[in-house]
């Protein structure tokens, strides 16, 4: 997913579920590296999260769901790894589509708070 703009308006997709889990873009960040490192501790590392973080992301990720979303395996001689279940995949490129929605849907909306935002709101004061 290509990144906004520094300064530019952006809305943020979090979806909050009845029991007060919550699915947002840290998650799916974790995801992404996950699925580009094959290790939840690289994942963790690439985001300076300990990997006692990412790991708890993780399991409340798959206990979130019916299906798993990340499966690991432990050490052995090749050591340990992770990756992205075909439901992980999914869910991924799923999330990442509704934020697509989201930031179409509000494109007008947007553009009109840019164009009438304070670029300098300290100088109100």
């Amino acid at each position: 997913m290509t990144e906004p703009a520094k300064n530019s308006l952006t809305p943020v997709l979090r979806i909050t579920f009845p029991d007060d889990d919550r699915l947002g873009r840290g998650k799916m960040e974790l995801l992404e590296h996950i699925r580009e490192t094959g290790s939840i501790s690289a994942a963790g590392r690439a985001m300076d999260m300990s990997y006692r973080r990412a790991w708890l992301l993780v399991a409340e990720m798959n206990r979130m769901f019916k299906a798993q979303v990340v499966e690991s395996q432990r050490g052995g001689q090749k050591g340990g790894g992770a990756a992205l279940t075909p439901f992980g995949d999914q869910l991924l490129a799923r999330f990442r589509n509704m934020e697509k929605t989201v930031r179409s849907s509000l494109a007008d909306d947007l553009t009109w708070l840019e164009n009438n935002r304070n670029p300098q709101p300290d100088d109100r004061r």
